[in-house]
């Protein structure tokens, strides 16, 4: 058995892709259109682990999908989780849980998709304004 990538609906593919591709770092791997199912499929992964890909599927005819709560979420581990959530809130992006432990945080797609980022390796230190910040909504 291979792990092959993790399905979300989204309701705007561009406001979709900037979130993951612009802002959160992640790459297109490839794209499916399908005239006939009125569907686009883009496969997305973080640069230099393609094997672990989420699939964008944006279906032509609008629906309302809700939250999507049980879904869970997404994690992507990051370089600096305190430079990632700085671009982030500066691009207008709500840290929903702040990375107040320099570890963890929370932040939401366009279609509130629960996305969780860990620092890779260890936890950096302790900063503000991350450190006293408050959570924001649920994750």
């Amino acid at each position: 058995m291979k792990y092959l990538h993790t399905m979300v609906r989204v309701t705007d593919i561009d406001a979709s892709l900037n979130f993951y591709c612009d802002l959160l770092g992640l790459v297109e791997q490839k794209r499916k259109e399908s005239e006939q199912g009125r569907f686009t499929l883009v496969f997305l992964a973080a640069p230099g682990d393609e094997a672990a890909q989420v699939e964008l599927t944006y279906n032509w005819d609008p629906e309302n999908y809700g939250e999507g709560r049980n879904f869970g979420h997404l994690a992507y581990e990051v370089d600096d989780i305190y430079a990632l959530c700085q671009k982030l809130m500066d691009a207008g992006v709500t840290i929903n849980r702040p990375p107040r432990d320099g570890r963890m945080a929370f932040v939401r797609s366009p279609d509130n998709i629960s996305i969780e980022l860990l620092q890779q390796g260890d936890a950096m230190p302790a900063k503000e304004p991350w450190a006293s910040m408050p959570s924001v909504g649920h994750w």
